[in-house]
Order: C-alpha cells, then sequence, then structure tokens
C-alpha cells in the first residue's frame, strides 16, 4: 500500500514551530516514499474554532512550502459518519448508554501494545484505559473517535504526530479494532523544547511560523533547521536544501529524545540560506518583503543595494536598520563625530571625484587618509557615521555611490537639504 500520512491540527492559533515540526517530518516522510500527505482541521470542538487560524494554517504550510495532497479536510463535515459508527457499536454490545452519552468498552486485563516507528514498542496497560466517552450528551463525537475514524476513512497508513499524543493511541487502536478497520502505523515524535529545557514558548522568542516570515526569514532556510531538530542525515552535514531533505530523509534516523530550538543557529541558517540564493532572486524576495512590510522605497534603488547587503544581513527584517539610510536624511550622533575635522577634507575630496563610483570614490578617500596621516579606517569612520547614522554599515564606498554625489557632499558637508531623490521611509 503506498504511503499516506496526514497532519491534523486544531484551529485554535497560529501554527506553532512545534507543530510545523510535526507536519514537516509527515511531508518529508511522505515525499521521500512517493506518497500522500494530507491536511486535516480537527475541529470537532467547534466552540473553539478561529476561522482566521484556519486560514492561517493553510497560509504557513503554502509559505514553507508543504503542499498536500487532495482538498483540505474538515473534522466537523464527517460527524454524521462518527455517530452512525457509534450507533454499531451500541449495537454490537461494544459500546454502552451513560447519561445521554455513548461510552465504549475497554478491556480491564493485559496491555495494548504497537510497534512504534520512533519508538520502538510500546505497551499500554489496559487497567489504565477507562471506557471512553465516543459521543458526548450533546450528540458531538469525541476527539478520540472521530480522529482513528477519520484516519480510516482517508485511508492513512502511517500517523506521525507529537509524543503527547501516546496515551491517546491505545484507545484509537481499540476504537478501530471494534470497527473492524485497519490499524494505521503509530510513531510520536520528540518535542522542541526552548534552551532552558522547558516547552518552547513565547518566553525564548518567536514560536510561530508567522513571527519568523514577518522577521524576515525565508522558507527553506526555517525547513532546514526544522528538519535537524530530532533528525540527521549524517553527525556532520547540517546546510540542505528541500530537495535534499526529500532525498535524504527516513524515520530510521528520527531520535526520540526532545531537541532545543535554538534562535541563534535558525538565524544562522537563514543567513546561509540568504547568501546562497542567486542575485536577482535575492532581490526580487528582499523587495516583496519590503512592499509586505510599508516601505514604499525607490525599487530600483532597493535592487542596487541588494547585492551590498546580501553578505551581511541574516534575515529581511534587518535591511531597514542596516541599509534605510540610502532611502532618508539620517541624524548622526555628534559626539560620534569626533572634532569633525576630517569631514569639510572629505568634502573636497569628493568633490572632485568624477564619475561618482565606488572605485574612484575609494582611491580619493584612500588618498585623504594617507594626507592626513590617518589609517583608512580611523579616516572613514567619521565619513560613515555622517552619511549612514551608524558605525556599522554596507561598503562605505559603494553607499555613497548609490546616495549620489549630491546627497552624499550634503550629508557630509552637513547640509539641511532633503534626503534624496524619490526617496521616502515606510
Amino acid at each position: 500500500m503506498s504511503v499516506r500520512v496526514r497532519f491534523a491540527p486544531s484551529p485554535t492559533g497560529f501554527l506553532h514551530i512545534g507543530g510545523a515540526h510535526t507536519s514537516l517530518f509527515n511531508w518529508l516522510f511522505a515525499r521521500h516514499e512517493g506518497g500522500e500527505f494530507r491536511l486535516r482541521i480537527e475541529n470537532t470542538d467547534t466552540g473553539r474554532e478561529v476561522a482566521e487560524a484556519t486560514e492561517q494554517i493553510q497560509e504557513a504550510h503554502r509559505w514553507l512550502g508543504l503542499h498536500w495532497d487532495g482538498e483540505v479536510t474538515f473534522q466537523l463535515d464527517r460527524m454524521e459518519r462518527c455517530k452512525e459508527e457509534a450507533q454499531r457499536l451500541l449495537a454490537e454490545d461494544k459500546a454502552y448508554e451513560d447519561e445521554g452519552a455513548i461510552r465504549m468498552r475497554m478491556p480491564d486485563e493485559g496491555v495494548t501494545a504497537w510497534e512504534d516507528l520512533i519508538r520502538g514498542r510500546i505497551e499500554y496497560p489496559n487497567d489504565k484505559l477507562e471506557d471512553l466517552v465516543i459521543v458526548r450528551a450533546d450528540g458531538r463525537p469525541t476527539y478520540n473517535f472521530a480522529s482513528p475514524i477519520e484516519d480510516w476513512l482517508d485511508g492513512i497508513t502511517q500517523v506521525l504526530r507529537a509524543d503527547e499524543h501516546i496515551p491517546n493511541t491505545p484507545k484509537q487502536i481499540r476504537i478501530l479494532e471494534a470497527l473492524d478497520a485497519p490499524l494505521p502505523e503509530y510513531g510520536h515524535v520528540a518535542p522542541i523544547l526552548g534552551p532552558d529545557g522547558k516547552k518552547l514558548s513565547k518566553r525564548h522568542g518567536a514560536v510561530s511560523v508567522e513571527e519568523f516570515r514577518d522577521q524576515g526569514y525565508i522558507p527553506e532556510a526555517l525547513v532546514n533547521y526544522l528538519a535537524l531538530l530530532g533528525w540527521s542525515y549524517d553527525d556532520r552535514t547540517e546546510i540542505m536544501s528541500v530537495s535534499e531533505l526529500v532525498e535524504r530523509f527516513t524515520l530510521e534516523r528520527v531520535g526520540a529524545s526532545p531537541a532545543i530550538f535554538d534562535h541563534q543557529k535558525v538565524r544562522h541558517f537563514n543567513g546561509v540560506h540568504l547568501r546562497a540564493l542567486p542575485p536577482d532572486e535575492y532581490a526580487d524576495r528582499l523587495v516583496a518583503y519590503l512592499r509586505d512590510h510599508g516601505y514604499d522605497w525607490d525599487e530600483e534603488l532597493i535592487r542596487r543595494a541588494a547585492p551590498l547587503v546580501q553578505e551581511k544581513i541574516t534575515t529581511f527584517g534587518e535591511f531597514p536598520a542596516f541599509a534605510g539610510f540610502l532611502f532618508g536624511r539620517v541624524e548622526p550622533d555628534p559626539e560620534q563625530l569626533g572634532d569633525g575635522a576630517v569631514l569639510p577634507e572629505a568634502a573636497t575630496a569628493l568633490a572632485e571625484v568624477e564619475p561618482f563610483e565606488a572605485e574612484r570614490i575609494e582611491s580619493a578617500l584612500r588618498g585623504l587618509a594617507e594626507r592626513l596621516g590617518l589609517k583608512p579606517r580611523d579616516a572613514f569612520q567619521p565619513i560613515r557615521l555622517a552619511v549612514t547614522g551608524s558605525s556599522v554599515s554596507p561598503g562605505l564606498f559603494e553607499s555613497l555611490e548609490l546616495l549620489g554625489k549630491e546627497e552624499a557632499l550634503a550629508r557630509i558637508g552637513g547640509s539641511g537639504r532633503g534626503g534624496p531623490s524619490g526617496s521616502s521611509a515606510r
């Protein structure tokens, strides 16, 4: 039988990194095996359903590139079938009514066991299995009844989910056996923890896919990093493309121990993936990110600046602070400019540069440093501060070229005229 897996989140909030991790493992497994990956919204609890969260879950999957097969299904649509199966269990005396609800009979002795795809054999004592409510008194099937029925109806062959579901698995196995339905294989993925060893939460930083996207991460970097939380290809390979992950992913190399989410490391991964992008694609994505976040800066200037920042920043979200000086006048700290003796000399030297290009600018400023008896670094720093407002910026000579001669001289000379032509901040 061909592999068919599913990710089945509850629509109660944005897609958490933990959920994205579980979904990714399902998707990688399906794609590696040439099977299907389904997306199901488990909305049996209608009071908690949030339409915005349902759409966000789908959008987060699209952005990550975890495209599903077939239509998104909603568990609520299968409620009538669940009720029919509950009535069948009643008729077969495998369930009974209790104060308006329907309970399924569970065994009292022995164990319910399965060969977990990640953890090996798990045995669950049956004396811990209380007779399970499968349909509430108000007629709504419960999660532990609806979920395995939908796995059966959808032909799910492997259920890969978080380890918090381990106590649910013996109940769901017993339900499927009572229904004479085939059993999927089960595998339980270890949780993702923060650096302090506690469950990943807001106190550790960004925890939703939406937040990482908003901060300027790119999907292939986040996918690469998440894949390595609890799985490895070997003991040295870290940076991988999505196609390489699909080719290499197997459940045999998925570990059972919790993984630690490291925000510094995921930033590192993002920087590596950004630097690997073809320049034109990098510029396209940078422009799209800035547009999505309300920056109406000149697109041609953004594209000209892109090569200067590609090797420098680790997320697109860093661009406004790092290169925003190109799009509007800055206010450098006068105390950092020192005695200001270099700036008039720099203005004089740059006024003679023609054409105003990085190579000629560099030659002029290095000559200036030599004439003033200063190390280039000491001579350039006040110029950088006057032009960019920061001691950290893209290449000084290239930045001056992008600003243009008039604006560069205006900033170095302290002119009060406006920012560069056509520029505007958000």
